[in-house]
């Protein structure tokens, strides 16, 4: 008996060990992992300079602007909208799961959550920031050439520019930061400072101080997947640096471009209704 059960274990490791090697085949070889330090065997293709080539419309597919830590469904904003405009539930991309706030940040991320339809940023059509920018529901486009990167965002028509120059210096802050870029092999790599203090990580009250520092780390690891991560300091506001990591994910439809969302308009009523003369 003690044969028998030995062989159907040994039975039972070959075809697991079969499975393995298809998916693997299937997938080039590659780690198919989205999560933390995955080590890719995919070479991008080059730009006329020798760069990888991240040029295209991209998209992230999640809740995180959302929550970027894990979450359970919740009622929306306003009961009258129903199922509408709920808080889908979400995995959350933080590595370690939850973010490392000082206590006092910490009551500031609680009481901005708790009025964050009055607080967050979005809400008012200010620009984003990074990395909120990169995991907002809309898409964004990556324009490479020899000097330098652009990146252009649908969402309040933002943009950055990624220069590869260490020695220009931001002039002031920005709401979309200062970015310096490097190739680190296959990976962009872009140190993101100089932050407006008043951006949010996500609609769940994250927040940050003037003293932020976002490490990003755009790899392509198939024809239509960058794989992103960030890496984010900021010693006034976190007990220690932590990570975010997702899938990007190319858009592929033939005519597609971004559209013009300028959501100013849409803002105006809210922010300077009450300054409206009275009859």
């Amino acid at each position: 008996m003690r044969s028998a059960s030995l062989n159907s274990v040994s039975v039972l490791q070959a075809v697991l060990a079969i499975v393995v090697a298809v998916s693997l085949s299937a997938c080039g070889g590659r780690d198919v992992a989205f999560g933390f330090g995955v080590e890719q065997e995919y070479r991008a293709p080059r730009t006329a300079h020798g760069a990888p080539n991240l040029s295209g419309i991209w998209q992230a597919n999640n809740t995180a602007n959302w929550n970027l830590e894990a979450h359970v469904a919740q009622a929306g904003p306003m009961y009258q909208l129903g199922a509408a405009f709920s808080i889908p539930p979400g995995l959350g991309v933080v590595e370690g799961g939850e973010i490392p706030y000082l206590p006092a940040a910490l009551e500031k991320r609680n009481a901005n959550r708790k009025d964050w339809v009055k607080l967050d940023p979005e809400v008012k059509c200010y620009m984003p920031g990074i990395p909120r920018a990169t995991y907002m529901p809309y898409p964004f486009q990556i324009v490479q050439t020899a000097d330098n990167i652009l990146f252009t965002y649908e969402y309040a028509s933002a943009s950055r520019v990624v220069r590869f120059n260490p020695e220009l210096k931001s002039p002031a802050p920005a709401w979309m930061g200062w970015s310096l870029g490097r190739w680190d092999g296959e990976s962009l790599v872009i140190e993101v400072t100089d932050h407006m203090p008043d951006t949010w990580f996500d609609r769940a009250g994250n927040h940050h101080s003037d003293a932020l520092k976002v490490t990003e780390r755009y790899t392509a690891i198939d024809a239509n997947t960058l794989q992103y991560e960030a890496t984010i300091e900021d010693p006034q506001t976190f007990s220690k640096p932590w990570k975010i990591a997702m899938p990007l994910y190319r858009r592929r439809e033939p005519n597609m471009q971004l559209m013009e969302y300028k959501c100013v308009e849409f803002a105006e009523e809210l922010m300077y209704g009450h300054l409206r003369k009275k009859p």
